[in-house]
């Protein structure tokens, strides 16, 4: 077993230490940006810690998720991983310290929809409507290009009921959906 230390090993001691969050796998190793340090555990989580953010971990779904993301590259966990206000999903919360601004990055994860990301603006509207409680409920899919009537650099994220859109000259756009499930993943009626 590896040592855990720090901040780091306090935040595993609060998860539940070796039999809870599992036992060290390796030593806590510096993140991409070398400020940053991360260790990762055989329970399958990560816990990570920055100093403008503390230590945090990341688990299960959502942690597959976050590092095939790019992992502190997309963003230091700012929470973690929590259960969603409605009972039925989880999600963590992250900020790019990195970058400008130091953006905030959510995964919102169900059974049903698996983990997806949410960023930017469609971030903010999907928050300022509540979330997953809001009419949209949880993103079915992460945040991907699309064509909107030839607008360069149009975003879009779909949710359960419906999606947000994103242009540069437009900002941000709700479309209520009704969505077909194929009984395995949901998927747009609009693709």
């Amino acid at each position: 077993m590896s040592d855990v230390i720090g901040a780091i090993r306090e935040k595993w001691l609060g998860l539940g230490g070796e039999g809870g969050f599992g036992a060290a796998l390796d030593v806590e190793r510096p993140t991409f940006d070398g400020i940053g340090r991360a260790q990762d555990f055989r329970g399958g989580g990560t816990i990570s810690w920055h100093p403008r953010t503390g230590a945090h971990g990341v688990w299960g779904a959502i942690a597959v998720k976050w590092r095939a993301l790019g992992r502190e590259r997309f963003g230091y966990p700012i929470t973690d991983e929590s259960p969603a206000p409605d009972g039925r999903g989880r999600f963590n919360h992250f900020r790019a310290v990195h970058l400008p601004g130091a953006p905030e990055a959510s995964i919102y994860w169900t059974p049903r929809t698996g983990a997806h990301e949410v960023h930017g603006a469609i971030r903010a509207k999907w928050a300022a409507l509540g979330w997953e409680r809001s009419q949209l409920g949880y993103p079915v899919r992460d945040e991907r290009d699309f064509d909107e009537a030839g607008v360069r650099g149009a975003r879009r994220s779909a949710f359960q009921h419906g999606w947000i859109s994103w242009t540069p000259r437009g900002g941000t756009k709700v479309h209520p959906d009704v969505l077909v499930d194929s009984g395995t993943q949901l998927q747009p009626a609009d693709g």
